[in-house]
């Protein structure tokens, strides 16, 4: 099954241009160095999923026009990754259904302590809706439909009313999670996943070696570079550029990206065939 992916946005986690900063790369006038937190909107099966919703998730979702995610997928808890999450009221006003997310119990562990508000017995009205599936790399999991989860009516003076779900069926698809560490010393987990043709991944230094074997045949893949060299989390570039030639997808796409790598033209030219860097908007499959 095919996916079509939309970069929402493709920075670090201080984005391009970074605060107070007046390098070459964040005065550039050229939109695909205007760098938002790295995240993605993925269509695949009929529905639209998530990955990851940092702290520019409001913005990402107004400026791509996005009205409606059936689930979200986090990779970790950095908060460059989840601290966007509060901002799922808007959905569940509009949309009148919890959103899905999942992840490794580990985030939802963090979760719960940043937005402990959110999990309540007794929530203040307007709090997020949300339901957690906790997830890890042994094996596919399902995504479905919002549309079979409870329906939430808001009633002023009172907040959420729920009721039973309206669906009982629809869309669903099987995820394939892909197992990678932050640090080498593996002390962070960081989940990538792949959607029939796509892979995204992001914030990965390295992937044990049985993980290759999910990556097989895929024809579009993401992974993270913050800077040339060495890197304590991240792979430097060639690292990045090792990985994509021994997946060997037909297309691979650097992202988040910082302002110590080169503007888009300059680096675009000195990446080899078949590799690009992403820029937020970008659509691939």
């Amino acid at each position: 099954m095919k996916a079509k992916l939309t970069f929402l946005g493709t920075g670090t986690s201080q984005g391009v241009p970074m605060i107070a900063c007046s390098c070459p790369v964040c005065q550039s006038k050229d939109p695909r160095d205007k760098r938002l937190r790295a995240s993605a909107l993925v269509e695949y099966g009929g529905l639209t999923i998530l990955v990851d919703a940092g702290p520019d998730f409001r913005y990402q979702m107004i400026r791509q026009d996005v009205r409606h995610i059936d689930a979200i997928l986090l990779t970790h808890n950095h908060k460059d990754h989840t601290g966007g999450l509060d901002d799922i009221r808007a959905f569940n006003l509009v949309e009148g259904h919890p959103v899905n997310i999942y992840c490794e119990k580990y985030v939802e562990n963090t979760l719960r302590h940043e937005y402990g508000y959110a999990f309540a017995e007794q929530k203040y009205p307007g709090s997020p809706e949300w339901r957690v599936h906790t997830i890890d790399a042994s094996a596919p999991f399902e995504v479905h439909s919002n549309a079979m989860e409870e329906v939430i009516v808001w009633e002023r003076g009172f907040g959420y009313r729920h009721y039973p779900p309206k669906q009982t069926d629809g869309a669903s698809v099987e995820i394939v999670p892909i197992q990678g560490w932050h640090l080498n010393s593996k002390d962070i987990s960081v989940m990538g996943y792949r959607f029939g043709n796509i892979a995204y991944m992001t914030d990965i230094k390295f992937i044990d070696e049985c993980e290759y074997d999910k990556l097989k045949g895929v024809e579009y893949i993401t992974l993270g570079c913050v800077k040339r060299d060495e890197h304590r989390s991240h792979p430097s570039l060639q690292q990045c550029l090792d990985f994509f030639e021994r997946v060997g997808a037909k297309e691979s796409y650097i992202t988040h990206l910082s302002h110590l790598l080169p503007k888009y033209d300059d680096f675009r030219k000195e990446l080899p065939s078949g590799v690009y860097p992403a820029y937020d908007g970008l659509v691939i499959g």
